[in-house]
């Protein structure tokens, strides 16, 4: 009895540490997610807070083993050493995608629903996470990318307030440069795109390659404007009674002189709403940029409320404080929607074809 008492009272240190850390983090983890539930930044700061409070409840649990002083020095200079090996040579990987987290949401230069290209990567970001990005491709796919590999490629970012779209056609030495640049303006014009313009690329051998562009401003249908620039282009030269066709075009049929191969204008019986490839492409990435505004709009009437708060005029500001809470309340809502949304989606994903969650 007297060496199970020994024995007890030997461990009962470690044992009330290993207690105590366990009920902080638990608490300090259902704290932090009560409170940040609604905040855009609460995702980074509580990982790194949960990192740095059970690097430290490790260290809490070394001091209270049951060991000499000399080899508890040992231990903790042995962590040290460990930590120290970790960063170093870790910095390329598991460390160094946490600085890159951590930098890219310092710059803020790409957001959720923002339309991105990373090297050879297109798409809208879904997700940016400490560790990685999630982007959704115009094919509907998620594709996770390491954060380090975001900050060590070109990152291009489609401004939201308009970006140029682009295409080109080789039109023969035959056709008037000068026409040619006004019909493709006017394709440009057609097609939905602000301030366009035309460039004469390159002098083939047989043929001229022109550019024509144009601002487009609702940048949510890239994909389907670029697509439209080009058939406005096609609708616009064969209007004009321009030929597009190879150099090298040959046919052995005997035909007219005067015969063009223009396709007749078609005229659909009856028209439909086209579904843009946008809106099935880009869903999920969609619902983030939504949710992103959402958080945005909140922290607006966050501060609109402490600003109300902090005034002096007391007739008016009532009236201001209970309008502004209303809102915050409404967009509060909105956003508790909408993620639940989301995370009904990232289930059915997650369960596979076939399986209900």
């Amino acid at each position: 009895m007297t060496e199970l008492a020994n024995i007890v009272a030997l461990f009962w240190p470690l044992l009330t540490t290993m207690a105590a850390v366990t009920l902080v983090l638990s608490f300090l983890h259902w704290y932090l997610r009560r409170r940040w539930k609604n905040d855009p930044e609460a995702q980074f700061r509580f990982q790194l807070i949960m990192l740095a409070m059970s690097f430290a409840g490790l260290l809490a649990l070394v001091v209270a083993l049951p060991i000499t002083d000399a080899m508890r020095g040992q231990l903790l200079s042995l962590i040290g050493i460990l930590l120290s090996a970790a960063i170093a040579l870790s910095s390329t990987t598991f460390i160094g995608n946490i600085m890159a987290g951590i930098m890219m949401k310092i710059v803020r230069n790409a957001r959720p629903g923002d339309f991105i290209t990373v090297a050879e990567l297109t798409g809208r970001i879904t997700e940016m996470d400490l560790l990685h990005t999630e982007i959704q491709t115009e094919f509907r796919d998620l594709v996770t990318v390491p954060n380090l590999y975001m900050v060590t490629q070109p990152l291009k970012v489609v401004r939201a307030s308009g970006t140029i779209i682009t295409a080109e056609v080789s039109l023969g030495y035959d056709v008037p440069h000068s026409e040619v640049r006004a019909i493709l303006r006017q394709a440009a014009a057609n097609a939905g795109l602000k301030d366009s313009f035309c460039q004469v690329r390159e002098l083939g051998d047989y043929s001229i390659m022109y550019r024509v562009a144009g601002l487009l401003e609702e940048v949510t249908s890239l994909i389907s404007a670029r697509a439209g620039l080009r058939a406005a282009m096609l609708d616009a030269l064969h209007e004009a009674g321009i030929e597009i066709v190879s150099p090298s075009f040959m046919n052995t049929r005997a035909i007219a002189d005067d015969v063009q191969f223009i396709p007749e204008r078609a005229v659909p019986r009856f028209r439909r709403r086209e579904v843009k490839a946008e809106e099935i492409a880009f869903d999920k990435a969609e619902q983030a940029a939504n949710a992103e505004k959402l958080r945005s709009a909140i922290e607006d009437c966050n501060r609109a409320l402490a600003e109300a708060g902090a005034s002096s005029d007391e007739l008016q500001e009532p009236d201001r404080v209970a309008e502004l809470e209303i809102r915050r309340d409404e967009l509060l809502g909105r956003l508790s929607d909408l993620e639940e949304k989301i995370r009904e989606v990232e289930k059915r994903d997650k369960a596979g074809p076939g399986v209900d969650p």
